[in-house]
C-alpha cells in the first residue's frame, strides 16, 4: 500500500489511498488501466475493494474507513456512489468519482468527465469541494431524490434496456409510468403546510440537473443548507412531453404542472404505498416519508475549473 501520495511539487496530499469497485460497470479500458494509471501517478497497491453489487458498496466504504483511508476512488453508477455516500457522510474522508455507470447524476452535475484518465486526474490534483447531503427516509443522497413518477421510472428501467437506450431508456419507462393515478399527497415544508392534493411526482433536489441534459432545479447549489422541493401536479403522456420540454430547456418553473420551493426539512403524506427513489436507486414503497439536509457532510474531488452550477470550488491545500 502506498504510503504517502505526493503531487508534483512534492508536497504531501494523503497517505491512504482506496479503491471501490463495481465490477460490472466499466470505463475507458477497465480496472487493469485503472491499477496501471494509478501507479504511473506513484499510488502503488491502494486499498482495493471490489463489490458485484452497489449495495454492498456501503461495507466497503466503511471498511475503507477503518483501514484509515483519505481519498476514496469509487468506480460505478449512482447507485454505487449514494450507497458509498451515504456511508462516509460526515467522515474525514475524500470521494473521487470515477463514473463508470450509465447514469452519473453526481459527475455530471460537478463536471468530472467520463474519460478515464481526465476522472482520475481529477482524484488526484482537482480541488476538494465540500457539499451538502439530502437525507430521506434515513438515505443519504448526492443529487436528487423523489416519490411517485420518477421512482417508478427508475424501478422499471432495467440494466439491459439502460444498455440499448442510454438515458432515453428513462423517457421511455417514464412515458409508459405516466399512466400512473395520481397520488393524495400532503407535503409539509419547515413546519407549514405548503403543498395538498393531486400529484403524480414529489422531487427533492440536492443539484439540479437530471439524466440526459433535463434541468429540474436550476438555482440548486449544493452547499447552501437547502433542499430544492417539487411537485408534478399532472399525469399523462401529454403533459409529460410539455414538462420535458420544459426541463430540456431549463425552465421548469414555467410549467403550470409544476410547484416548487425549498427549505431544511420537507414530511411528505401519501394517501397509499409508493415507491420512492434515491440518486437514481428505487426503493420499497412508503405512505410517508421524511427529508432533511445534512450540511458540509461530504467531500467530492471536482475539476479545478469551468464549475457547473456550483459557487467556486474551495481548495482544501
Amino acid at each position: 500500500m502506498n504510503d504517502e501520495y505526493r503531487s508534483a511539487t512534492g508536497r504531501a496530499l494523503v497517505t491512504v489511498i482506496a479503491v471501490i469497485a463495481h465490477t460490472k460497470k466499466t470505463m475507458g479500458g477497465g480496472l487493469d488501466e485503472l491499477r496501471r494509471t494509478l501507479e504511473a501517478h506513484g499510488v502503488v497497491e491502494p486499498l482495493w475493494h471490489e463489490v458485484e453489487r452497489s449495495r454492498d458498496a456501503s461495507r466497503a466504504a466503511l471498511e475503507a474507513l477503518a483501514q484509515q483511508a483519505e481519498l476514496i476512488f469509487v468506480w460505478g453508477g449512482d447507485g454505487t456512489v449514494q450507497r458509498c455516500v451515504d456511508a462516509v457522510a460526515g467522515e474525514p474522508v475524500t470521494i473521487a468519482i470515477l463514473p463508470a455507470g450509465t447514469a452519473n447524476l453526481l459527475a455530471t452535475n460537478l463536471g468530472i468527465p467520463s474519460n478515464l484518465g481526465q476522472a482520475i486526474d481529477v482524484g488526484l490534483h482537482g480541488a476538494r469541494r465540500v457539499l451538502d447531503v439530502g437525507v430521506l427516509d434515513g438515505q443519504r443522497f448526492a443529487v436528487m431524490a423523489g416519490v411517485g413518477l420518477d421512482a417508478v421510472m427508475m424501478q422499471k428501467t432495467s440494466s439491459r434496456l439502460k444498455n440499448r437506450l442510454g438515458h432515453f431508456a428513462y423517457i421511455w419507462t417514464g412515458a409508459k409510468a405516466s399512466r400512473m393515478p395520481p397520488i393524495n399527497a400532503k407535503v409539509t415544508v419547515d413546519g407549514n403546510v405548503w403543498f395538498k392534493g393531486e400529484a403524480v411526482c414529489v422531487l427533492l433536489g440536492q443539484m439540479g440537473v437530471l439524466g440526459g441534459g433535463l434541468v429540474a432545479f436550476p438555482d440548486a447549489q449544493p452547499d447552501d443548507g437547502l433542499l430544492e422541493v417539487g411537485v408534478i401536479t399532472s399525469g399523462g403522456i401529454v403533459a409529460l412531453a410539455r414538462l420535458l420540454a420544459r426541463l430540456l430547456h431549463g425552465h421548469p418553473e414555467r410549467s403550470r404542472f409544476t410547484e416548487m420551493t425549498r427549505g431544511r426539512d420537507v414530511d411528505i403524506k401519501l394517501d397509499r404505498l409508493v415507491p420512492y427513489e434515491v440518486d437514481g436507486t428505487a426503493r420499497k414503497p412508503r405512505h410517508r416519508l421524511r427529508a432533511s439536509i445534512e450540511p458540509g457532510a461530504i467531500t467530492v474531488c471536482v475539476p479545478r475549473s469551468k464549475l457547473p452550477d456550483v459557487a467556486p470550488a474551495k481548495d482544501d491545500g
